[in-house]
């Protein structure tokens, strides 16, 4: 628990926004769990109003459609069951309302679009199911364009900006956290709304494939869009990540995007993680797999962890809220990117 003398005052009242995270996880890394008391307290203990929850697979053609059509349904009956603590978000006014009514919102969102196939047909089934925010690649190359990984660095394919267009649209909020240098520019050049790169750090202090240079975040802010800064690796050379890699990361993003375009999206649990026997095993075998298919990023390593160590835990956001305080940002300030800059933007792009 969180100890009194580092609460922020003005946390309860503050809407707070985690731009990627999950509601839970298994000990062996997997985010297929059945919430119970146990599950939902670290929740209700969070203070968060929302996250931006991955639904979807990454990197399959040919099985990401049925498995990502299987989750959606699956975490359906998970929010059905727990009306009181969960509620699903397809609106930006609803936002207002699980902040009022003390649940946790999920927004569905992707990390890729591999289960779109080349049917764009899907993307009025997805969206009927609920999802909100799509990230137009992850780390390679799919049809709509290339991500960080790819040396090539192509951009948007022809289809790519007709998926762009038509989530403009139908009000999908656009995500360029792993897409690489020219489908991020191309991506905010041509959408006709605000963008969002939910997910990265700042690559002026670490160089890494998947931080974002100064150009990029700074094109991103002077079009309405929100940098949200993660809890990752990547955040530093070497080493474990911790709260002040995160705190610099987001204080060089002030100095290029300004107050209004600087978030939170930790790409955590919000319960944090129990490093148990079984979760180490389970994070091991994952950065294998994901080395084996081509999609791990530099950086990735089984004596990593994808979380700073020092907020492990529910009061993750409140603790970042304080440290902030000590180092002299404003209330104001501190309330835009701990959840109001994404809101507004979800607000003005789903509704």
């Amino acid at each position: 628990m969180i100890e009194e003398n580092t609460r922020w005052p003005r946390y309860r009242n503050a809407i707070v926004i985690d731009a990627c995270s999950a509601p839970g996880q298994q000990a062996d890394g997997s985010d297929r769990i059945t919430l119970d008391a146990a599950g939902l307290k670290p929740i209700r203990e969070s203070g968060l109003t929302a996250i931006n929850f991955t639904v979807g697979g990454v990197g399959s053609f040919r099985r990401d459609y049925r498995e990502t059509v299987e989750n959606i349904a699956y975490w359906d009956k998970q929010i059905a069951a727990h009306p009181d603590v969960l509620m699903k978000i397809t609106r930006g006014s609803q936002i207002d309302e699980a902040k009022r009514s003390g649940r946790l919102g999920i927004i569905y969102g992707f990390q890729d679009t591999t289960m779109y196939g080349e049917d764009l047909a899907r993307f009025d089934e997805f969206h009927d199911s609920g999802v909100r925010i799509v990230q137009l690649t992850y780390n390679r190359r799919n049809l709509v364009g290339d991500g960080c990984m790819e040396p090539g660095d192509a951009g948007l394919s022809l289809f790519g900006r007709e998926l762009l267009a038509t989530m403009n649209t139908h009000g999908v909020l656009v995500d360029l956290s792993h897409c690489g240098r020219r489908t991020t520019r191309e991506a905010i050049e041509s959408s006709t709304g605000p963008v969002a790169i939910t997910h990265s750090g700042c690559a002026a202090l670490v160089a890494n494939p998947r931080n974002k240079s100064d150009e990029t975040m700074r094109a991103l802010a002077e079009r309405g869009g929100v940098f949200g800064i993660y809890a990752m690796p990547y955040l530093r050379e070497s080493g474990q990540v911790m709260a002040d890699d995160v705190i610099g990361h987001i204080e060089h993003a002030l100095n290029i995007c300004g107050e209004d375009h600087v978030g939170l999206g930790t790409d955590g649990v919000v319960a944090g993680v129990q490093l148990t026997s079984a979760y180490k095993q389970g994070f091991a075998a994952e950065i294998a797999e994901r080395r084996r298919r081509g999609i791990a990023a530099p950086g990735e390593r089984a004596d990593s962890y994808t979380f700073a160590l020092d907020l492990n835990s529910p009061q993750r956001y409140e603790q970042l809220a304080f440290k902030l305080a000590r180092r002299g940002h404003g209330d104001a300030c501190i309330e835009k990117i701990l959840g109001a800059n994404f809101a507004r933007v979800l607000r003005q792009v789903i509704g």
